[in-house]
């Protein structure tokens, strides 16, 4: 009897190690990952889904260790989330619902791949490549956006909210919070800045000798493609799709897929999905190589489904290309490109549209030399993205509408997003200038609720307005002590910020250590994987 009682005992202790458990107001349980989940911003999501586990998973003892199973929960949730919208799909016949569950499933479909990247390559988890918290903390934000972008796709359309039920109870982007608070906590600049900012030639690793050649190179004409697409038949396909489904049937997709589009008007929409890594298309220049659609929201798509072109697979890169939506500025949100690529580039190329004309939706992107045409909302998204170099035009918008050049996408403040507007152009498109000054121009306007935009050394034209950014809604306080908006040494006959906004969350930045913080090096850390192409820069200020 005493052996047994030993045995008991012993096997106790070793719960108790394992489990530790506290007592509550009301006498009961309850174990040690209570006090995990409260240190986080959703801790009744937390408890719920371990006490729901029933103790199948080990307590953390470390910060790190208690990331890791948090990544774990959001990823059982995502799958049942996807698995019950998958479901969802096969019953429904309504057009609009149709449409949105489309991209409900492809977002949610996006979601498991994110967080199942992020498992993989954690230090703590070592089972695939590993990944800095920097990389993590991305791949979590893009998590959270597409459930963010699943759910504005009813508003879209005019239909009731449909998805939430469908998914409210995986609690799925509590969960993703939880999980971006958490590594937020184990973030350390010092070790995930990979700025060189000496040398304005420097490469990533990811960019092989052969493609520093083609992205110096001055003519698309000398560029060894894989495939040509051409409308007079003279390529391999006539379609660029066409040239993308081939390279998505790729066994092996780690090296460039350099797909070369000649001079011509292409009359479509293209997407390079998941797992397509690694594509270039290179044009004949944005004059000349135009890729273009007219889908739009009163047309019957989503916002995100109306892109001409949606971009999702890594490492994408487009040269001397017009992405293009021709359905006018009486059609609402009507999207010319979309890019949740992670490591994206589009140098010297152009986006023109009206409303909406540039979903910048997720991931870590870069705009070099590049011309983007809009009237409202018409550079979007939640993606840590910085554009340089470029030529931002508002365009003459409907009667009695005002333009509004940014509209930032960051839901929660520890996202790591944002828009980066350096060493660029704002002046008014050759439309605009004949009504100038019946419209007013406005740098942005809070999305969400931490909406994030800076505006470095830029110059304003002088129909930007002197208060120089917008509420949501004319009247609203909507967000305005929670934003981050900044502008830092602008030049122009706007860039006075005597009569900017006077909101908390409306920034000027006086020192060069503050305004760096969204350079290319340091916001979506530059030469860790951001070729400069052979254009001199500094990857700073």
């Amino acid at each position: 009897m005493m052996h047994k009682i030993s045995i008991l005992s012993l096997h106790l202790l070793l719960v108790l190690c394992l489990h530790p458990f506290t007592t509550t107001a009301d006498g009961n349980f309850t174990t040690g990952i209570d006090t995990w989940c409260d240190q986080t911003p959703y801790p009744d999501p937390c408890n719920h889904y371990f006490q729901r586990h029933n103790g199948g998973f080990r307590v953390p003892t470390h910060l790190s260790e208690f990331r890791v199973i948090l990544v774990e929960a959001a990823m059982d949730r995502a799958i049942s989330a996807l698995d019950k919208l998958k479901l969802s799909g096969l019953n429904c016949t309504d057009c609009p619902k149709q449409a949105i569950l489309t991209d409900c499933i492809d977002l949610y479909g996006d979601t498991v791949l994110q967080l199942n990247r992020t498992l993989q390559g954690l230090p703590s988890k070592a089972t695939g490549e590993p990944c800095t918290d920097v990389d993590a903390q991305t791949w979590l934000s893009t998590a959270l956006t597409n459930t963010e972008t699943c759910r504005r796709g009813s508003s879209d359309l005019n239909v009731s909210d449909f998805t939430t039920p469908i998914v409210s109870n995986t609690k799925i982007s509590h969960l993703i919070s939880n999980c971006l608070a958490v590594n937020g906590a184990l973030l350390t600049t010092g070790n995930n800045d990979t700025t060189t900012a000496g040398d304005p030639k420097v490469f990533p690793a990811w960019v092989s000798r052969k493609e520093r050649r083609l992205l110096k190179l001055p003519s698309a004409l000398t560029v060894p493609a894989n495939v040509v697409v051409a409308k007079d038949g003279s390529g391999h396909f006539k379609t660029v799709q066409a040239a993308i489904d081939l390279a998505g049937r790729r066994k092996v997709t780690s090296g460039r897929y350099v797909i070369y589009v000649k001079r011509g008007i292409y009359q479509e929409n293209i997407n390079v999905r998941l797992n397509n890594d690694n594509i270039m298309l290179v044009g004949d220049g944005m004059r000349y190589t135009i890729i273009t659609g007219g889908r739009s929201v009163k047309g019957g798509y989503t916002t995100y489904s109306s892109a001409t072109a949606g971009i999702e697979g890594l490492h994408f890169i487009a040269k001397g290309i017009t992405f293009r939506n021709t359905a006018g500025p009486a059609n609402g949100q009507a999207v010319a490109l979309r890019s949740s690529s992670d490591l994206s580039i589009f140098y010297r190329c152009a986006m023109e549209g009206y409303q909406d004309t540039l979903m910048v939706h997720s991931q870590r992107q870069f705009y070099r030399e590049c011309y983007i045409f809009g009237t409202i909302d018409f550079i979007f998204g939640n993606a840590a993205v910085v554009f340089q170099n470029c030529i931002i035009l508002p365009r003459r918008p409907l009667h009695g509408q005002s333009n509004v050049i940014t509209a930032q996408g960051r839901a929660d403040p520890f996202q790591n997003t944002g828009i980066s507007i350096q060493n660029s152009i704002i002046q008014p498109a050759a439309d605009l200038k004949p009504v100038v000054r019946s419209v007013k121009t406005y740098l942005g306007r809070p999305w969400m609720k931490y909406s994030r935009t800076v505006i470095l050394k830029t110059y304003l034209d002088s129909f930007v307005s002197p208060v120089g950014w917008s509420p949501w809604i004319k009247g609203s306080t909507y967000a305005l002590d929670t934003l981050f908006y900044a502008e830092y040494k602008n030049i122009g006959p706007a860039s006075s910020t005597r009569w900017r906004v006077r909101w908390k969350g409306f920034h000027v930045l006086n020192k060069a250590s503050d305004a760096s913080a969204f350079t290319v090096g340091r916001f979506i850390t530059g030469t860790a994987w951001l070729p400069r192409t052979g254009i001199p820069f500094s990857s700073g200020l």
